[in-house]
């Protein structure tokens, strides 16, 4: 069983953790990346993270 290292509270149900996206513009190349947080529901404890391809129409070299 998972449980939040912050609260103790167990992470067995998809509801029990939320997956925050934040968005991220470097200034050199000007394209956008998604990064992902993963919060405990019950605390908001981040608890894992990851980031993901650059988006569309973020702006990068065409």
């Amino acid at each position: 069983m998972v449980h939040c290292p912050e609260c103790e509270t167990t992470l067995s149900e998809r509801s029990d953790i939320e997956f925050v996206e934040t968005d991220a513009t470097t200034g050199i190349f000007a394209a956008s990346k998604r990064f992902y947080v993963t919060t405990c529901a019950a605390c908001g404890a981040t608890i894992g993270s990851g980031v993901a391809g650059a988006k569309a129409g973020g702006g990068g070299a065409v």
